[in-house]
């Protein structure tokens, strides 16, 4: 099962700073855009793994 979210990218002096809307908790920071969403793709899965080990739903999961 895919799930979307939608994804905030700002310009920063150090790059890009990602986030995504509907899970502000994953937000991460890359070089270039390119960079910044490849980032951003790790730091959700991280959240979603650290989300199973502590037994808590994502938040499009209810």
């Amino acid at each position: 099962m895919f799930i979307n979210f939608t994804a905030k990218y700002t310009k920063i002096p150090s790059g890009y700073l990602g986030q995504l809307i509907e899970w502000p908790e994953v937000v991460t920071e890359g070089k270039d855009l390119e960079d910044c969403r490849t980032m951003l793709r790790d730091a959700l899965q991280e959240m979603i793994l650290a989300y199973q080990q502590q037994g808590k739903n994502a938040p499009l999961d209810n």
